[in-house]
């Protein structure tokens, strides 16, 4: 019998990810495509998703076949994964009316948040949902395309997350899994597991929007006019999918109460599996990707943006160093970083440079370099925005600790993990030990598996322990402790004594 393959993609904010692995979960094939992050206006995150979405996928899927040379009839099934909550209209055949509007890092909702608060009532709309109403949001973005593009929201037959328009290019079917859904705030009626109408009412009617499923259900098989644009052969199952960093917390074996998902992507992503739905309106809540289980969520808006922001802006020479064959800028500035003295010798970051998602819910916060001198230099201002991240992630697990849900395991993934004096910051500033997989292949590698997981060629979703190599621990340092906690509640205190002057700067004059 001819061994037979799994496929997973993951769509990024700056890049697409493609894996091809054995049922074992031996990697065969891997490919990458950049794409383009859009910035129209302060305030706005957006893709292309006909290019960035669509295009990546059939480049990388391809790709995938041309390089493993292998048939595309031996794929047992497809997973997809991508970047969310966004919102994006479409047409009735799936296409784009509009660029997508991105998850937490869009801000453009804050209008219509408010709105959404007094006309439902803020504790009606966290009785349902579970979750409090936040830039992350989707239903107040969908309220703004209503009042400000009424044509384009007149036109949409549908508004989907970005692995719905995936799914239903592939298939022809529109879903969307319930871990996903319940981002779609106010919409999605927790304890139902279904649209609220009368959440939706004024927003947008439930049949525009997506069937919803579990994240391992068969969404449908590939068309024949998929087939034509992938490779992919017609016939192949597809399965519904999720948010990228759910699926990257299956990648690293994260499905077991108390074990938690420390994502460094371009934002911090965090997900913790719990027993019972746990709910706190500084973080999110919701369904996890398997019935019965659930998951508290929390990520900050810039992390990983933020370091790519300052190796682009302030460290240009050691980018064109790099593209000349050089080191890596990345690498370059991490070495630097690790050569100041913990606290960056009394600077300190607030690294609100997106607003902030959990556990403030703030998208007017702004980012802040407190305590500069003369003698500070590039190399302690790039300690001081790692160890402001670190702050951050530490805000997170003093909340989880208040209220009594705090990990049994932390797993640390994604691009920022390459950094090691990084992780070794955040757990010293944190307190917490992270257990680091010696192989990251991401999303889209639990992509892969979850299709296996669909298709019935494994019987449970912990046989990802299977395909999880060898784990590294990073433990926390006790010797810096009580320069850090002095300058972890400087970091909690200084934005309480700034948010008012945040709040009036960001005022339209």
């Amino acid at each position: 019998m001819e061994e037979r393959y799994l496929l997973g993609v993951d769509i990024g904010t700056y890049e697409s990810k493609g894996v091809l692995v054995t049922l074992a979960g031996d990697v065969v094939a891997t490919a990458v495509r950049p794409h383009e992050l859009l910035l129209p206006r302060q305030g706005w995150a957006e893709h292309d998703a006909e290019r960035a979405w669509w295009g990546d996928f059939c480049a990388i899927t391809r790709e995938l076949l041309e390089t493993s040379r292998i048939a595309p009839e031996r794929i047992a099934a497809v997973g997809c994964s991508a970047i969310g909550p966004v919102m994006l209209p479409v047409d009735e055949a799936c296409r784009p009316l509009r660029n997508a509007v991105l998850y937490g890092i869009d801000t453009r909702a804050v209008e219509e948040i408010r709105e959404l608060d007094a006309r439902m009532g803020t504790e009606t709309i966290f009785a349902r949902t579970g979750n409090a109403l936040s830039s992350q949001s989707v239903g107040p973005k969908i309220l703004w395309l209503r009042k400000h593009e009424p044509e384009c929201y007149a036109k949409a037959a549908k508004i989907v997350a970005a692995t719905t328009f995936l799914c239903a290019r592939l298939t022809g079917r529109c879903m969307l899994d319930h871990y996903s859904a319940s981002c779609f705030v106010p919409l999605y009626d927790m304890a139902a597991g279904t649209w609220g109408k009368d959440l939706c009412e004024g927003i947008i009617e439930p049949e525009r929007l997506p069937d919803i499923a579990w994240t391992s259900e068969i969404a449908g098989r590939i068309t024949p006019e998929a087939e034509a644009a992938t490779g992919l052969a017609t016939g192949t199952p597809v399965i519904v999918g999720t948010i990228d960093a759910a699926a990257e917390a299956v990648s690293a074996g994260v499905t077991a109460p108390g074990q938690a998902m420390l994502m460094y992507g371009s934002t911090m992503f965090y997900i913790q599996v719990v027993d019972r739905p746990v709910r706190d309106r500084r973080l999110w809540s919701a369904p996890y990707l398997f019935p019965g289980t659930s998951a508290i969520m929390a990520g900050m808006a810039t992390t990983g943006v933020l370091t790519r922001w300052f190796r682009d802006m302030l460290a240009r020479e050691l980018v064109e160093a790099e593209a000349k064959g050089g080191e890596s800028a990345y690498g370059r500035l991490a070495a630097l970083a690790a050569a100041i003295p913990p606290g960056a010798e009394g600077l300190v970051v607030l690294p609100y440079f997106s607003g902030e998602r959990t556990p403030l819910n703030d998208p007017q916060a702004r980012g802040v370099f407190f305590g500069l001198t003369l003698s500070h230099t590039r190399e302690h201002l790039y300690r001081a925005v790692l160890e402001g991240v670190g702050h951050g992630i530490r805000h997170h697990f003093d909340v989880l600790d208040e209220i009594d849900a705090a990990p049994l395991e932390v797993r640390a993934v994604g691009g920022g993990t390459k950094n090691r004096p990084w992780l070794q910051m955040v757990s010293d500033i944190a307190g917490r030990a992270q257990l680091v997989p010696a192989v990251t292949l991401g999303a889209s590698y639990g992509d892969a598996f979850l299709a296996g997981l669909g298709t019935g060629l494994f019987a449970s979703y912990s046989d990802i322990s299977r395909w999880v190599r060898r784990l590294e621990t990073v433990a926390p340092d006790p010797a810096p402790k009580p320069l850090y906690d002095r300058a972890h509640r400087i970091y909690r205190d200084l934005y309480e004594r700034t948010k008012d002057l945040m709040h009036d700067l960001t005022q339209e004059v």
